[in-house]
Formats: structure tokens, C-alpha cells, sequence
């Protein structure tokens, strides 16, 4: 929380034993409180107070707590309301989660819960106070994994990284496959204050229900045949670090009944085990498909969807950031060529021009892929547009024009000038230099610079 002040939390109930019993709790945590009586009370408090977390009651005589609810998310969507009711309707949970509630509380309330969800309430609200003390820090949640990109969409993903990281926020990711959704997962826990805990990842779709539970809950000795010992599941594994779960669209229901109970209790139990295990895990998930589409047509948990969905990333295709294609394809050189035993001198200018055109329905898995066939089939010292996937040579033929000084928008020559031009302008027009950094000579130079008119 914010630094030159103490956290405040309004406690709203009308029942004052109640209420004093919870401001009590909330001071032994180190919290300071102030209290309303009713709906109408907190919404006056919350126009003249910046608290940092509101704990309210439904059911109170004057103005409940749904209404109040709608009120203040209407004014200040950035305090987490944290919902207390005596009925654990799952219906009235999401109802008030759909409103605008952070979380909800059954009474009787469990201490024990109650700190730990106020504490990622309060974590949810430092989301928004460190955005701005962050946006000079991108770089380091890109660097920590390798990420690759400087484009606008790239910078404004990773500035949001580098904000949410901090928190113990669970953060769904979404995005096309091939996109790099295991990247910003990767990012989110190392720069966070559990990058020295485990990172766990669990591929959901590549497993059946019985055996997917096994892994993630893990199973006594004899819970089923082949069980010859007992296993701690993934969620044991990640206790104290992050646990990532990849294309969770793809679980069952029963699935998603028991990963809601997780996220609920932060407990898990093995199959075939009467013992309940503790465990503290911030969960990550991601998915290639649209959840919220997912939950209209009963596919998804509406109940799961929303405890997922604190923080929502989407990450980019490759379509959508273009510029990167340069700097991802000298890193995928790089990487292959070293691993390929091969000597590479550089990608020619036709060929980086095919592969910022080209569509990548794959997005940056296929364009890492075909660098890599390339290297490997590539029968010179550069890296040519014959030496990459059939479809990406068959697009490279189908968009190809005649030698013109004004190229169609969007075909392979007015890439290649764009690329020439840009080289250009970085090296003040020093052919030479030029030459050198698009792996030409410069008489090649000199005829492209006539052919686009760049003379």
C-alpha cells in the first residue's frame, strides 16, 4: 500500500457487535478501520475517506449491501469490496462478484480466511497505486525470461506486467496459441516476491480428467491400480511459488468444481487421502479460447471464471506487432544457429521482408519454427525466402509484383522498401553502412534504392 499513509479499511454492518468484533480482529493485523452502520453511511464515507478495502455486510435494515455495492464500484471501481452474507447461495456470490465485489465471506466467518482475503484484496488495490512507480520498469519483467518486443502493444502488455507482478493477484492470460502466454506467466512470477519459490507448470488439456487430478492433487499409495506409492500433486509442489495452468478452457466440470475449492480454501487433498494439505499458491491461468464466450453457452464455470479473472492480460498475435518481427528473427538466428552448428551471416533483405508480411496464424511459435528450418536447409551464408516453410514461400509467390517505385501497400517489395528505407534513416544514408546491415553489397544496395525510388 501506499507508503506515506496506514491502511485504512472501512468495516460496514449493522450489527454493532458484529462490527466491533471485526474491527478488533483487523487492529490485531495491523490494520486501521473505520465503521458505518449501513449502505447509505459507507457510500458518504467513501466520498470523503480513500480507504483501501471495504468489508460490508449484505443483509443490513436501511440500504443493503448490494446496493451499496453498486454505488461506490459506480464512483471508485478501484476499492476491493469484500461481501459478508449468512447465505452461501453461489448465485448471490456471483451476483455480487458481477457487480463489482472482490470476494465474498460466509458467516460465521472464518478468521483465518478472513485475513487472507482481505490481504489479497489489499494486493488487488496496490495493483493500481504501483502503476506509475512501475512504468520506467518494464524492461526488467521482459529481460527476466527472455520476452522479446518493443512495439506498442508489447510495451503496454509488459507495463501491465510489471504492475500486477507484485501482487498476489491471480491473473487469467489470454490470447491466441503460439502467442507466448507461458512467457508472461513466467514473467509474472519472476517479478514477483515468490520468484525464489517455485513456478510450476501444468499443461490442462494434455491429460484425461482422472489422470490431470492425480497430477495437480496428487494420490495416496493404492488410491488406484498402478498407484505403488504416494505423490504430491502440482499444487504441493508450487507451496510458496506460483502454479501455472495452461488452456484451462479445456477441464471438465468436475474439473472445475474442484480447482474452485482450491482457489476457495487454499487446500488441497490427495485422491484416495482423508487429509486436507494447506497450501500457499498463487494460481496463474491461461487460454486460448474466450472464457467469458465459454460461460454464456455453460462450457466454463461462471463461478471459476470470475475467480480467475482478477487480472486479465491478452497478449497479442503476431499480426498485431509487426515491428517485433525483426528483432524476434535475429534472436531465433541466433538461437538456432548456435544450436545448429551453423555459421549465419544474417537474413537478406527480401527475406525479412516476407517474414514481417507474411500473416503468422501461428504467431511467434510458427515464425521460431520456420527460422529454424531455415537455418537448418539454408544452402548459403543468408538466410533466404527459399529455404523457409512451403506456405510461407507459397504466400511469397502469390504477393509478388513487378518491379515497380511505388509497390502496392502490403506486398513483399513495399516491405522490402520499408526495410531499406528504415536502414536508411538509421545509418544517415551511409550506403556502405547499410549495405553491411542488410547483407548486401552495395551495388545490390544501389539498384533496390533506384528500383523504390530511394535515390
Amino acid at each position: 500500500m501506499k507508503k506515506n499513509r496506514p491502511v485504512s479499511i472501512l468495516v460496514v454492518d449493522d450489527d454493532k457487535t458484529h462490527r466491533i468484533m471485526l474491527k478488533t480482529m483487523l487492529k490485531q493485523w495491523g490494520w486501521q478501520t473505520e465503521e458505518a452502520d449501513d449502505g447509505t453511511t459507507a457510500i458518504e464515507a467513501v466520498h470523503r475517506t480513500p480507504f483501501d478495502a471495504i468489508l460490508m455486510d449484505v443483509r443490513m435494515t436501511k440500504l443493503d449491501g448490494m446496493e451499496a455495492l453498486r454505488r461506490i464500484h459506480a464512483y471508485n471501481p478501484a476499492i476491493p469490496v469484500i461481501i459478508m452474507t449468512a447465505y452461501s447461495s453461489v448465485d448471490a456470490a456471483v451476483e455480487a462478484i458481477k457487480i463489482g465485489a472482490h470476494d465474498y465471506l460466509t458467516k460465521p466467518l472464518d478468521f483465518d480466511r478472513l485475513k487472507l482475503t482481505m490481504a489479497h484484496a489489499l494486493d488487488h488495490r496496490q495493483i493500481q497505486e504501483n502503476k506509475e512507480s512501475s512504468r520506467n520498469n518494464t524492461g526488467s519483467a521482459m529481460d527476466a525470461v527472455g520476452i522479446i518486443g518493443r512495439s506498442g502493444p508489447m510495451r503496454e502488455l509488459m507495463e501491465m506486467v510489471s504492475y500486477v507482478a507484485p501482487t498476489e493477484a491471480t491473473v487469467l492470460i489470454s490470447g491466441e496459441s503460439g502467442t507466448g502466454k507461458e512467457l508472461i506467466a513466467a514473467a509474472l512470477h519472476h517479478n514477483s516476491a515468490r520468484k525464489n519459490g517455485p513456478f510450476v507448470k501444468v499443461n490442462c488439456a494434455a491429460l484425461v480428467e482422472s489422470l490431470l487430478e492425480s497430477e495437480l492433487f496428487g494420490h495416496e499409495k493404492g488410491a488406484f491400480t498402478g498407484a505403488d506409492r504416494r505423490r504430491e500433486g502440482k499444487f504441493a509442489q508450487a507451496n510458496g511459488g506460483t502454479i501455472f495452468l495452461d488452456e484451462i478452457s479445456e477441464t471438465s466440470p468436475g474439473m472445475q468444481a474442484k480447482l474452485l475449492r482450491v482457489l476457495q480454501e487454499h487446500e488441497v487433498q490427495r485422491i484416495g487421502g482423508q487429509e486436507t494439505l494447506a497450501v500457499d499458491v498463487r494460481v496463474l491461468a491461461a487460454s486460448n479460447r474466450n472464457l467469458e464466450e465459454e460461460v454464456t453457452r455453460g462450457a466454463f464455470r461462471e463461478d471459476l471464471y470470475y475467480r480467475l479473472n482478477v487480472v486479465t492480460l491478452h497478449v497479442p498475435p503476431l499480426k498485431e506487432r509487426r515491428e517485433d518481427i525483426p528483432l524476434l528473427a535475429d534472436y531465433f538466428v541466433e538461437k538456432f544457429a548456435g544450436k545448429n552448428n551453423r555459421q549465419v551471416s544474417g537474413i537478406t533483405p527480401r527475406c525479412m521482408a516476407l517474414l514481417i508480411n507474411y500473416p503468422w496464424p501461428g504467431n511467434v511459435r510458427e515464425l521460431e519454427n520456420a527460422i529454424e528450418r531455415g537455418i537448418i536447409l539454408m544452402r548459403g551464408d543468408y538466410l533466404d525466402e527459399e529455404s523457409l516453410p512451403i506456405p510461407v514461400q507459397r504466400f511469397a509467390m502469390k504477393n509478388e509484383t513487378p518491379p515497380s517505385a511505388s509497390a502496392p501497400p502490403g506486398s513483399l517489395e513495399e516491405a522490402e522498401r520499408i526495410v531499406i528505407t528504415n536502414i536508411l534513416a538509421e545509418t544517415g544514408g551511409n550506403k556502405s553502412e547499410a549495405s553491411r546491415r542488410l547483407n548486401i553489397t552495395r551495388k545490390t544496395l544501389l539498384s533496390k534504392m533506384h528500383k523504390y525510388g530511394l535515390s
